[in-house]
């Protein structure tokens, strides 16, 4: 199986058992070996006090693409520690975007960093993710 097969497959049967971020309507767009993109339009009901987009929902958004990039070495991987820093507000309608990059990855542990935008490409939140692999393998029939 190729690198690219297997990031597929591994996401595959993540989002399979993920109702959490199907929920809320997210949608992978990609995803490669250490990558992914998520994306999710801006609904009514994830609005906070304040008018926009409640910053859990953009938290959740990179999270959610974080974990598909982390999980595309057949290792099942969990979020260790991450980090937002929120640059402007969401507003309802606006489809966000969560771009995911591996920045290393050694042993069990990886950094990952999302960016979350607007679909025109201005920039909502910056997200740093480290990853904890747990030991064990989605597939087990698997050169990887």
């Amino acid at each position: 199986m190729t690198p690219e097969a297997l990031a597929r497959a591994c996401a595959e049967a993540m989002l399979a058992d993920d109702p959490a971020s199907r929920s809320l309507g997210m949608v992978l767009e990609h995803v490669g070996p250490g990558v992914a993109r998520m994306a999710m339009a801006v609904r009514a009901d994830m609005v906070n006090g304040h008018g926009m987009c409640h910053g859990g929902f953009i938290f959740m958004l990179a999270d959610s693409a974080f974990a598909f990039a982390c999980n595309t070495y057949n290792e099942r991987t969990v979020a260790q520690h991450c980090a937002v820093t929120f640059l402007r507000p969401a507003q309802v309608g606006m489809r966000l975007v969560a771009v995911a990059g591996e920045r290393s990855r050694a042993g069990r542990s990886g950094i990952y960093d999302i960016t979350v935008s607007t679909a025109e490409g201005t920039g909502i939140a910056e997200f740093r993710g480290h990853s904890r692999g747990l030991g064990t393998r989605f597939f087990e029939d698997t050169d990887a």
